[in-house]
């Protein structure tokens, strides 16, 4: 497998080094010289295959025989060991719960999968990696658990100080060992731009290792592409187009989803869902693209006022804006509307969606407005429990909290607070 930089198609590297280095120089991203189909005959006995089948058939494809099928299958094995099933509502419209992973967050898929591969590439050698990441929620929770204790890598998550819920702080910030927190006093945007910097400094890079486990890096984004296969494996039985609604923040898993119909995945159309953080949504309506510093909302993990993935969605399309248009549309929902709307999916069908998931939702229902003969999927992202001041404050009914996430609640949260500038990062890098 090989891939150019977005900033330089000339830019060509192998997967080893597009993980392991995570950004080009040139500060565009990797994305795959040629992305291959997968055959008919794989989606006409799709329903034959186990979720792993699935991913190992999708990765093999897209990886080739860089990797063996021995290692391939076992890195599968290792990551891929929950499932991600697809919760009909009525025959209409269904959600796709990403959340059974051990952080309760789709961010589970990547993170175990990166962990599992940069593990493989490093195997045997004398070499330390430092896994530099930023986090507008549930990234540092996946990536932290992860990569927790993996030999020859460590872990630093950037998160924004006051703006990730209280479990998702736990779950980054009370492991210890190989993990460590830093409290950004910024937004997310600032804890983006603090990650790619340090990526581009010389003494940085001198003496340390870097790479990330943002969705900046490939190895996030293919094993996020596995789940639209086995949802869709899920729903073929209803023999109707299929719409999925992604809630989006860095938009990796929309990309993913567009890689996956690049493969032959027969899904007709996505639908870019967010908050009033709405800059791809306005730019799909507007086709002017205008980043701006975000703005906080409950849905905290769609927070990102410069989608990293932008340029992906742009290179898939080889930059054309109408193409782009005929399979994304866009949608957003301010705080107030998301919470009625959390409140209509548990009246109508007593399932409890989180602020995420129910943007999702919405998108949906608004789509079938005028196209009342799609089948809709919404992706549910995070267990709603991560986010319980907002659940008890919007819905009438308890959210079960998962054991696991339980038993971080009152553990000690141990962080190092750092301003928003990037040297105050950098310097402490440098003296620890």
């Amino acid at each position: 497998m090989q891939l150019y930089s977005t900033n330089n198609p000339d830019n060509i590297v192998d997967l080893k080094e597009a993980v392991l280095k995570s950004l080009p120089k040139d500060k565009g991203l990797f994305m795959p010289t040629h992305i291959p189909k997968l055959s008919s005959e794989f989606f006409d006995r799709i329903e034959d295959y186990s979720f792993a089948d699935i991913a190992y058939e999708v990765a093999t494809k897209l990886i080739g025989s860089y990797i063996s099928s021995d290692d391939m299958r076992g890195i599968i094995d290792r990551a891929i060991n929950f499932p991600a099933p697809v919760k009909m509502h009525d025959d209409t419209i269904g959600t796709l719960e990403l959340f059974h992973g051990p952080s309760l967050a789709f961010k589970d898929f990547g993170a175990r999968f990166m962990a599992e591969l940069i593990s493989y590439f490093i195997k045997g050698e004398e070499k330390n990696i430092t896994i530099l990441v930023a986090t507008s929620g549930d990234t540092g929770g996946a990536v932290a658990a992860g990569f927790y204790n993996t030999p020859g890598i460590e872990v630093i998550i950037l998160y924004p100080k006051g703006k990730v819920s209280d479990l998702q702080e736990k779950q980054l910030t009370t492991l210890g060992k190989n993990i460590t927190a830093l409290e950004i006093d910024g937004t997310f945007d600032d804890c983006q731009a603090i990650v790619k910097q340090a990526f581009l400094d010389p003494e940085l890079t001198k003496k340390y290792n870097l790479s990330s486990a943002n969705s900046i890096n490939i190895a996030r984004l293919i094993p996020q592409s596995f789940y639209y296969f086995e949802a869709f494996k899920q729903v073929k039985k209803y023999g109707k187009k299929v719409v999925f609604s992604v809630p989006s923040g860095n938009f990796g898993n929309l990309t993913a989803g567009l890689l996956a119909k690049r493969m032959g995945l027969p899904i007709d159309h996505f639908i870019a869902a967010t908050n009033a953080n709405k800059i791809v949504p306005d730019y799909l309506e507007t086709g002017i693209y205008e980043p701006k510093p975000s703005v906080a909302t409950i849905s905290n993990a769609m927070d990102v006022g410069a989608p990293s993935n932008f340029t992906r969605l742009l290179a898939l399309y080889d930059n054309d804006y109408n193409a782009l248009k005929t399979d994304v549309s866009g949608f957003h929902l301010n705080d107030e509307d998301d919470k009625q709307v959390m409140r209509d999916i548990y009246n109508k069908y007593k399932y409890i969606a989180d602020p995420h998931g129910a943007i999702g939702y919405a998108a949906i229902k608004n789509f079938q407005k005028s196209n009342p003969d799609y089948l809709g999927i919404y992706l549910e992202t995070a267990h709603p429990a991560k986010f319980l001041n907002v659940m008890n404050d919007v819905l009438s009914v308890p959210t079960v909290v998962p054991e696991r996430l339980q038993a971080v609640a009152d553990k000690e949260k141990v962080a190092h607070l750092l301003s928003s500038e990037f040297e105050a990062t950098k310097n402490w890098l440098l003296k620890r």
